[in-house]
């Protein structure tokens, strides 16, 4: 590790700060109530009117702090933006660094359920399986990185940031990826540059669109994958619009409704979980709030957002990224609630080696949360693919 470029990070929030957004959360003027009674509408008053109160009265920030020192936390300057990030290091000294990469609305909280069973693997009948160092950086914009001042910080950007960091932690003569949401594009640049000593990756999501001749010639299942993504897309992609076009005007209720903060990014969990249209099947309250604290300790909403802006100039997820099959050896997680779900062989058309294919029995876009135990084992049996 490159000690003079790299500096712990201990997190204490001013309580002045907490007492700024209870206070908010008291002063809440809510909508009048949806008119139907289902979420086509978006999260129902309800919900938020219980998710403000717990968020004011029940939640402890305190707690998620505590975590996020206890894993340690590193910032490093890298071009030019504040980078930060977890490190979490293994004591096995044959483990394989991975880089953990979120998206939105997530933040490095993600991985807090896979952190240790990843560094501290127990035994099995006497063998011991992979061990990785854990590297989760937050994404330019999020969490408690630095803002970009200036339009580029596209996913191109991002992945050149995310290989100097490994060079920096000195792992770059072996080392693999993990991601989903934006964090699979972030992965999927990373491989397109071949970095030094990039092994592998695995993926929960994959960030391209079916052509109309794989649609044409789609199996049974893969034309229940289409119907699902076109229902996603037709009704509960409104997110992604805003996002890609006025992600500034968006941006002043997040910043100044820690209520529609929450509203935003409730929506993401409730939409997209492993139980569609009731978040809390799936997650806690709390879980939820210390993503939603991600984005509003740091006034990230707007800067986060403009990833999606970014990402639309570039004219998607490859904008600016050489065409052609990634061919870095590459295992994917696809539960079944994923709302833009993918076939094996539309896979196997964008990725040249797809060494691992788990379609899970439960889970939805959120793996790390909702299925950690899944993930892991995913995680591995891809790598013993890899030698």
């Amino acid at each position: 590790m490159n000690t003079a470029l790299i500096s712990p990070f201990q997190l204490k929030v001013p309580e002045a700060q907490l007492l700024d957004l209870r206070e908010r959360l008291a002063r809440t003027r809510f909508p009048d109530k949806e008119t139907v009674e289902d979420t086509t509408q978006g999260v129902r008053l309800g919900t938020m009117r219980a998710l403000c109160e717990h968020w004011r009265t029940a939640y402890d920030w305190r707690q998620t702090e505590y975590l996020l020192n206890r894993v340690g936390q590193y910032t490093t300057e890298i071009d030019g933006l504040t980078v930060h990030f977890l490190h979490a290091r293994s004591p096995h000294p044959d483990a394989l660094p991975l880089v953990l990469c979120h998206g939105w609305p997530g933040s490095v909280l993600e991985f807090k359920k896979v952190i240790e069973p990843l560094t501290h693997p127990p035994s099995r009948d006497g063998a011991r399986p992979q061990a990785f160092h854990v590297i989760a950086p937050s994404m330019p914009g999020f969490g408690f990185s630095g803002k970009p001042t200036a339009t580029g910080w596209g996913l191109p950007r991002i992945a050149d940031a995310w290989i100097e960091l490994v060079r920096r932690l000195g792992h770059e003569d072996r080392w693999a990826l993990q991601g989903g949401d934006l964090g699979a594009g972030v992965c999927d640049a990373i491989a397109r540059k071949r970095p030094k000593g990039l092994v592998g990756m695995h993926l929960n999501f994959a960030m391209f669109m079916t052509t109309p001749a794989e649609a044409a010639e789609a199996t049974p299942a893969e034309k229940e994958m289409l119907k699902d993504a076109g229902q996603f897309w037709d009704q509960l992609s409104g997110y992604a619009k805003v996002q890609s076009t006025r992600p500034q005007t968006l941006g002043y209720s997040l910043a100044d409704s820690p209520a529609g903060l929450a509203a935003w990014i409730y929506a993401m969990f409730q939409d997209t979980g492993g139980t569609p249209g009731n978040a809390e099947k799936t997650f806690t309250k709390d879980e939820i709030l210390d993503h939603v604290m991600m984005y509003w300790l740091n006034d990230s909403g707007a800067s986060a957002a403009r990833l999606y802006w970014e990402l639309a100039k570039a004219g998607g997820p490859a904008g600016g990224q050489p065409p052609g099959p990634i061919t870095v050896p590459t295992g994917f997680t696809m539960l079944p609630k994923e709302h833009v779900r993918k076939s094996r062989r539309w896979l196997e058309r964008r990725y040249s080696q797809v060494v691992y294919f788990n379609e899970g029995a439960a889970g939805g876009h959120f793996a790390a949360m909702e299925q950690p135990d899944v993930l892991v084992n995913d995680i591995r049996k891809t790598f013993e693919q890899i030698h």
